[in-house]
């Protein structure tokens, strides 16, 4: 028995193994890329550059809009995280302790949604919508869809979490004479704070990373693009047809703010994430 254990276990970590090279393996050779020059990435028969220079990430930053790109992002990441915890923590705490006609059925109604998979069929309704609002040339249609869009992850997380808290803080507070929505502001939201960390990074992550959304807003105003659809137009920001160069440099600057924002936030991801599967 001991013996089919470890053997087990030996398969085990060596096909884990072999997926962490998989998934690992484009990250890496998007870094390694970026100090290579665009001739040296389509031609050279050697992986590693032939030195380590940062004059890609230098040119990246200089030639191109990455500053404005990078303002961008910040803007629009920052605004739809701030939104996104309050209307879903909002919701999940009017869903956990909330008492209305219908409320178990839209609740079903909008976990039903999740099962449902339009992807880019939302685009066209989305974009008429901000048409007639005069949003459609501005991040900020993409930061109203974000922030009341319905997340459903987000929200059951929310749910789960708040159901964890003992309803004996809200009776003692209806006591005292507090309203709803007054014992969700003073009591509620600050026993949250791993759950505000918890969907914060999952929104950061979410509207960091999307491209369709942003690119499709801003197809009448270049200057209001965040850095994922602007990393793009590096390639043609150099002096080469395509400079692959500055946009592997830009791409992996990209992910450095969601690298750092993640190994932060991480703790209190998890404990978010336990406590709202755990208490649900």
């Amino acid at each position: 028995m001991k013996i089919k254990r470890k053997l087990s276990s030996i398969a085990l970590y060596i096909a884990l193994s072999f997926l962490a090279v998989i998934v690992i393996f484009p990250v890496f050779y998007v870094v390694v890329s970026s100090f290579k020059t665009t001739g040296a990435i389509l031609t050279s028969s050697s992986f590693f550059p032939e030195k380590i220079s940062f004059g890609n990430y230098i040119r990246a930053w200089e030639e191109s809009n990455f500053k404005k790109y990078i303002w961008n992002s910040i803007f629009m990441c920052g605004t739809i995280v701030l939104g996104t915890i309050i209307t879903s923590i909002t919701s999940g705490y009017v869903f956990s302790r909330g008492k209305f006609h219908w409320k178990k059925p839209l609740l079903a109604l909008i976990t039903f949604s999740m099962f449902i998979s339009a992807g880019s069929l939302y685009l066209y309704p989305q974009l008429q919508t901000a048409m007639k609002l005069h949003l459609n040339n501005s991040l900020w249609g993409v930061i109203i869809i974000y922030i009341f869009g319905i997340n459903v992850t987000q929200l059951y997380l929310s749910k789960g979490f708040i159901d964890g808290i003992p309803k004996e803080i809200d009776e003692a507070a209806k006591m005292d004479g507090c309203s709803f929505f007054k014992i969700f502001r003073h009591i509620i939201f600050p026993l949250t704070k791993p759950l505000v960390a918890t969907v914060g990074l999952l929104s950061f992550m979410n509207s960091w990373n999307d491209y369709l959304l942003p690119m499709v807003f801003t197809l009448g105003n270049p200057d209001k693009q965040p850095l994922v659809v602007g990393i793009i137009s590096m390639k043609n920001a150099g002096e080469a047809i395509s400079s692959w160069d500055l946009m592997m440099a830009g791409t992996v600057m990209a992910v450095m703010p969601m690298l750092i924002v993640f190994i932060t936030l991480n703790k209190y991801f998890v404990a978010g994430l336990t406590s709202g599967a755990v208490k649900g």
